[in-house]
C-alpha cells in the first residue's frame, strides 16, 4: 500500500475546501473562455479543420510537456507552481483581450493563446491533483474525487448556455474579462493557505537530474500490469472521441440547423448527466473492483456517443439524450481510477505519475484531431460518432476478459515490491 502522508492538517476542510472553491471559480471562467473561443471560431470560418486545429494546439503542450510538468510539481512547492501556472493562464487571457480590443484578432493568435493556457494546465492539473491527498485524509479521497466529477458537471451545464448569453450582450473581449476575475479568486488563497509538502525520501535527495525522475515515473507506470493496457484503450478511445468534441459545433449548425444556444445545450445535457452520475458513483460507491465500474462506464459512453451519431437531423433531442448519457456514464469511467491512482501511488510520485497517465491517454489525439478535420470536411462529420462510438463499446466488452486488466488493483502490490529498495 500507499504511504499515508503525515502531514494532513487537523482541520483539513476549511483549508482544502477554500482553494477548491477558489479553483471552482477559475474553472467555470476557463469553461466560459472555451465556449467564447470556439464559437468565435465556428462563426468566422465554419471550418472543422480549424476546429479540429484549435483543440490540436490546446491539447499538444499537455502531451509533450506533461511528463516534464508533473516532475517538476514533484519537486517543487506545488503551492508555487499553482499561483504562478493560474496567474499565466490570465495573463494569456489577457493578451487575446488586448488584441479584440484593438480590433487586430487573428485566428493564429487564438491558436497561441489556447497554446499558452494549455501550458499554464499542464503544471496546474498534475499539482492540483497531487496536492489533494497531501491536504484530504485517505478516507475521503474517493468522496473529493465525487465532488470534483459533480464540478465539472455542474460548470459543464452552466458555462456554456452563460457563454451563449454573454455572447449576446457583450464583445468577445467583454466575455474574456470574466477569465481574469476568476483566476484571481484562485489565486488569492493560495498565498495564505499552505500546502504540505511530501516526506523528502533518502532515495531521492541523490537525484538531481530531470530526466531522472521523468525516467523513475516511466518505470513505476510500466511495472503496473494492467496499467498499460489501460492506458492503451485511453489512447485508442480519446483518439476517436476527442475530434468528436472538436466537431460538435459544426454537426449543430451543419447537420442539426441550431444556433448558439442549442450548441450550449449540447454541453448542458452532458453537465446534467455528469452531475447525476458524480451523485450516482458517490452514492452507490461502484462495484466492489473500481475497474468493474470504470469499464461499465466506458461502455455507457460509447452507447452514449453512437445516439449522438446515429440521431435524424430533426431529432435533435435525440442528441442531446445522447450527451446526457455519456455525461452519465463519464464519472463511471474516470473517477474510480482517479481515486484508485491518488489512493495507492507513493505522494512524492504524484505529480509524475498523474501527469505521465494523462499525457500517455491521449498522446495520439493530435492525430485523430489532424484526420478528423480535413476528412469531415470531405466526408461528412456524422461517421466520427459513429466509428468513435462502436470502437470505445466494443474494447469497453472486451477488457472484462482481460485478466491483466481486472486485476489492476491487486495488481500494484507488483508495482510496491519492485519499488521496495526505495521505499523508506
Amino acid at each position: 500500500m500507499a504511504e499515508t502522508p503525515q502531514t494532513v492538517p487537523e482541520r483539513w476542510a476549511a483549508r482544502f475546501f477554500t482553494i477548491w472553491t477558489g479553483q471552482a471559480f477559475s474553472l467555470f471562467g476557463s469553461q466560459i473562455v472555451q465556449f467564447a473561443l470556439v464559437w468565435y471560431l465556428t462563426q468566422k470560418t465554419g471550418s472543422a479543420t480549424i476546429l479540429a486545429t484549435a483543440t490540436l494546439v490546446a491539447m499538444l503542450p499537455q502531451i509533450l510537456l506533461g511528463p516534464f510538468a508533473g516532475a517538476i510539481v514533484d519537486r517543487s512547492s506545488r503551492r508555487l507552481v499553482m499561483i504562478l501556472a493560474d496567474s499565466f493562464i490570465a495573463l494569456s487571457t489577457a493578451g487575446l483581450i488586448v488584441l479584440f480590443m484593438m480590433g487586430k484578432i487573428q485566428i493564429w493568435h487564438i491558436y497561441v493563446a489556447m497554446a499558452l493556457r494549455s501550458l499554464g494546465s499542464a503544471f496546474h492539473s498534475p499539482a492540483m491533483s497531487a496536492s489533494t491527498p497531501l491536504m484530504v485524509p485517505e478516507k475521503h479521497l474517493t468522496r473529493v474525487s465525487g465532488m470534483n466529477q459533480t464540478l465539472q458537471g455542474i460548470m459543464s451545464m452552466i458555462a456554456p448556455p452563460a457563454g451563449a448569453l454573454l455572447i449576446g450582450v457583450l464583445p468577445t473581449q467583454g466575455v474574456l474579462m470574466i477569465d481574469i476575475a476568476t483566476a484571481a479568486l484562485a489565486v488569492l488563497p493560495l498565498f495564505f493557505i499552505p500546502i504540505p509538502q511530501p516526506a523528502p525520501r533518502e532515495s531521492s535527495k541523490e537525484k538531481t537530474n530531470l530526466m531522472q525522475d521523468v525516467r523513475e515515473g516511466f518505470v513505476y507506470i510500466r511495472a503496473w500490469p494492467g496499467l498499460m493496457a489501460i492506458l492503451f484503450m485511453a489512447l485508442v478511445i480519446n483518439f476517436l472521441l476527442t475530434p468528436t468534441g472538436a466537431l460538435m459545433p459544426l454537426l449543430v449548425t451543419k447537420y442539426f440547423g441550431k444556433g448558439a444556444l442549442e450548441f450550449g445545450l449540447t454541453d448542458t445535457a452532458f453537465g446534467f448527466g455528469f452531475i447525476a452520475g458524480g451523485l450516482l458513483l458517490s452514492i452507490w460507491g461502484g462495484f466492489k473492483r473500481k475497474v468493474s465500474t470504470s469499464l461499465t462506464g466506458i461502455i455507457g459512453i460509447g452507447i452514449g456517443v453512437l445516439m449522438v451519431g446515429l440521431a435524424p437531423a430533426n431529432s435533435f433531442w435525440l442528441a442531446l439524450a445522447g450527451m446526457a448519457f455519456v455525461g452519465v456514464t463519464n464519472p463511471l469511467a474516470n473517477g474510480p481510477l482517479s481515486a484508485l491512482v491518488q489512493t495507492v501511488v507513493r505522494p512524492d510520485m504524484q505529480g509524475r505519475v498523474m501527469a505521465l497517465i494523462m499525457s500517455a491517454a491521449t498522446a495520439m489525439t493530435p492525430l485523430g484531431l489532424l484526420i478528423a478535420g480535413p476528412m469531415s470536411d470531405w466526408i461528412g462529420i456524422r461517421i466520427w460518432f459513429w466509428f468513435g462510438g462502436a470502437v470505445c463499446l466494443l474494447m469497453g466488452i472486451g477488457a472484462f476478459f482481460v485478466p491483466a486488466i481486472m486485476n489492476i488493483e491487486n495488481n500494484h502490490n507488483k508495482v510496491s515490491q519492485e519499488n521496495a529498495s526505495v521505499v523508506v
